[in-house]
């Protein structure tokens, strides 16, 4: 290792480039139960851009009494209009106001965020599976007739913490339905870190087979059991190349208890910087965002990664 880096061994068969989808603003943040100056979640988002992050989830556009950390959706917006061209922000929007309002502002990605499991839609959005695509299905017409990318969020897509372990066909089923509407791109996520390389490979050969190709595909993965960085080699050896992760280690899920942090932006960087596989992020400056943000929060990071590079330079 030199300058904080692994040596890189590339392994046959991966992808040369992978897209670092970044949550660590909005699915990082949403969680802390202080809340964070709107002026520290804009000076994040800029430091995170200055590391070479190109598409930063920014906020959610939910009602406040939902989600209070990201109440400042409307005044945090504006703060970022100085960020270079190809630094895209993403935002989460649950509805039609949600997209009223970002449209509004200016935002050209939108997400929405719907459940395989019928207990966890009950959860977080109040509605049946089917209810919650009836909802989004007008959301991402509009939103599509506007010009926007859609990215749609398909969360326990292998266990729910009411259910169980979740069969591949239905998450397959609601896949399916979500690009049905719309959607140009899913994001697979893992709410509560229960997923082996085994089950990973399992969904995504069954996507597959049913015509969802790992070109429309992310992977969100928890790291609740260790598992997040095999489950995303064991994706990318299927040929996804995009991967939502969290700055230090941010996020978990409020309306899933046992969900913790997700995926360090760090923890994956080093591990594709090794693979020899391009990401466009400096480790380093990376490391430094985390590090400050976490003093931001009083505590430190959980990112392996961000600990050990963080200790070298003591």
């Amino acid at each position: 290792m030199s300058n904080g880096l692994p040596m890189p061994v590339p392994a046959e068969g991966l992808p040369p480039r992978v897209r670092i989808h970044e949550v660590g603003a909005r699915d990082g943040l949403q969680n802390e139960k202080t809340v964070v100056p709107t002026e520290v979640k804009a000076e994040f988002i800029h430091r995170l851009a200055g590391a070479g992050l190109t598409a930063i989830e920014a906020t959610s556009f939910v009602h406040p009494d939902w989600v209070p950390q990201l109440a400042d959706a409307e005044s945090l917006f504006p703060q970022l209009a100085d960020l270079p061209t190809g630094v895209d922000l993403p935002v989460l929007v649950p509805n039609g106001r949600g997209l009223d309002r970002a449209l509004e502002l200016g935002a050209r990605r939108i997400a929405v965020f719907g459940s395989v499991t019928e207990s966890f839609a009950k959860a977080n959005l109040n509605r049946t599976v089917d209810e919650s695509l009836a909802m989004f299905a007008p959301v991402v017409a509009k939103a599509r007739a506007a010009g926007l990318q859609v990215r749609g969020y398909l969360s326990m897509c292998f266990g729910d913490p009411w259910e169980g372990p979740v069969p591949v066909d239905r998450v397959v089923t609601v896949a399916r339905r979500l690009l049905d509407l719309g959607c140009d791109e899913l994001s697979l996520g893992d709410t509560i870190g229960v997923a082996t390389p085994g089950h990973v490979q399992a969904l995504l050969t069954a996507l597959d087979e049913a015509g969802v190709g790992t070109d429309t595909l992310g992977v969100h993965f928890h790291d609740t059991y260790g598992q997040a960085l095999s489950n995303t080699l064991a994706a990318l050896q299927h040929g996804v190349t995009t991967v939502d992760a969290s700055a230090g280690g941010l996020g978990g899920c409020p309306y899933a208890k046992s969900a913790t942090g997700n995926l360090a932006t760090e923890d994956l960087v080093w591990m594709l910087e090794g693979l020899g596989i391009e990401t466009g992020v400096d480790l380093g400056r990376l490391t430094a965002t985390s590090v400050w943000m976490a003093g931001q929060l009083g505590r430190p990071s959980p990112s392996r990664t961000v600990r050990a590079l963080s200790h070298q330079e003591q």
